[in-house]
């Protein structure tokens, strides 16, 4: 099964495409890093309960005022109410609140790897011939060696992100805009380092135009994904766990190889600035 890494950056229609893979002709499952990233915190979960334990005592409005309307004291479900995500990000983002931060990483991130985990192995028992892994940071967060193939949505030009940016969240000024694009590594950056994974193993979906002009960039791309890995294969890998395992290894040791030689290339030319 192949493992689908979908990335790019803020603006540039990444959502969109993950919406268009999940649906026919694709009928790709997607696992969602960011919405797991929700799922392992709500009430009556381990990570739940880790973080009211650990910033219950010190964090009075760390979970959401209890009303009729919530479910009161204890929440719709019966297991608490929700974390109040703001009171929580006031509390470990900031100047000082470095250790703050590192306990709540360490709370959840373990527990998104282990679901994520969960759902790409459910996806490779249903038979699905790939599944796709939306991590808006996927190449900052260490699993670009984990993905057989990358794919980035990405813009040709900073003003259409800029465009889209304060089409969808018409609140941002000129200026909260460009810094918002500003704070996030460079799409074509992004790219240009997907590319040189080599052919198959790095594809970009350029999303210049409208969304009939993306389906048809989508149905380019995913042309080439698909001779790389075709049906066969993907059933293949099913039938016979142990040759999935070699391949899982050998195509995650490539990947790692061709990471440390894209970082030891950029460090060269840093070096020659």
């Amino acid at each position: 099964m192949l493992l689908l890494g979908l990335t790019g950056s803020i603006a540039t229609g990444k959502s969109t495409v993950s919406q268009i893979l999940s649906s026919p002709p694709y009928n790709l499952p997607i696992v969602d890093a960011d919405k797991v990233a929700r799922q392992v915190v709500e009430p009556g979960t381990a990570g739940y309960q880790k973080i009211v334990d650990h910033f219950g005592p010190s964090t009075p409005d760390l979970l959401v005022e209890a009303t009729p309307n919530n479910g009161g004291e204890h929440g719709h479900n019966g297991k608490g109410r929700p974390l109040n995500r703001p009171a929580l990000g006031r509390r470990v983002f900031g100047e000082g609140k470095d250790s703050d931060r590192k306990v709540l990483n360490g709370i959840v991130h373990p527990a998104v790897r282990k679901e994520m985990y969960r759902q790409m192995l459910l996806a490779y028992l249903r038979g699905n011939w790939a599944v796709v892994l939306d991590v808006p940071l996927l190449f900052e967060s260490g699993w670009e060696p984990m993905c057989g193939t990358i794919m980035v949505v990405a813009v040709s030009e900073p003003e259409i992100q800029m465009k889209r940016l304060r089409e969808r969240d018409e609140h941002l000024t000129e200026e909260d805009a460009k810094n918002r694009v500003a704070a996030q590594w460079d799409v074509r950056d992004k790219a240009k380092k997907c590319l040189s994974r080599g052919e198959r193993a790095g594809v970009v979906v350029w999303n210049d135009g409208d969304k009939a002009a993306l389906k048809k960039e989508i149905d380019r791309v995913m042309t080439v994904v698909r001779k790389g890995s075709p049906p066969w294969w993907g059933w293949l890998l099913l039938l016979c766990p142990p040759l999935a395992a070699l391949t899982g290894t050998w195509s995650y040791v490539r990947m790692w190889w061709i990471k440390r030689q894209w970082e030891g290339n950029e460090k060269k030319q840093k070096a020659k600035l």
